[in-house]
């Protein structure tokens, strides 16, 4: 059985190419583990508009978003806006993991560990071979 289709806003995808182009450290060293079916042979994008939301990457035949936060994610204004983000990514289908910068740069194993955990989970739920 296909999945639908994961919707978008096309108005992002400029914005998308810019984010891409300005990417962090920590995305960049990630994006370096995940581009070219690197991980367990499944196709991750960075920087892919999702609804009316950018996900920092998106593998879309696992429906799953993995988004790097800084410390701009820890102000009050951004946790809610993260929540309400969070919330409307599941309501599609979509399973989010988060990580901090931090992780990413100072323990990358664990985080690719984590990783490939919640792809294994997102193979058996989805039924991939």
């Amino acid at each position: 059985m296909k999945r639908p289709i994961i919707p978008y806003d096309p108005n992002l995808k400029w914005l998308a190419r810019k984010l891409r182009k300005n990417s962090t450290r920590s995305e960049i060293i990630l994006w370096g583990y995940l581009k070219r079916r690197q991980m367990h042979g499944f196709d991750f994008h960075r920087q892919r508009p999702v609804d009316q939301f950018i996900v920092d990457f998106l593998c879309s035949e696992l429906w799953l978003v993995i988004e790097l936060d800084g410390y701009t994610h820890l102000l009050s204004e951004n946790s809610e806006r993260d929540l309400i983000r969070e919330n409307r990514l599941r309501e599609l289908g979509l399973r989010v993991i988060r990580f901090w910068d931090n992780e990413v740069l100072e323990d990358i194993d664990s985080v690719l560990g984590a990783i490939e955990y919640v792809i294994e989970e997102q193979r058996l739920k989805l039924n991939i071979s």
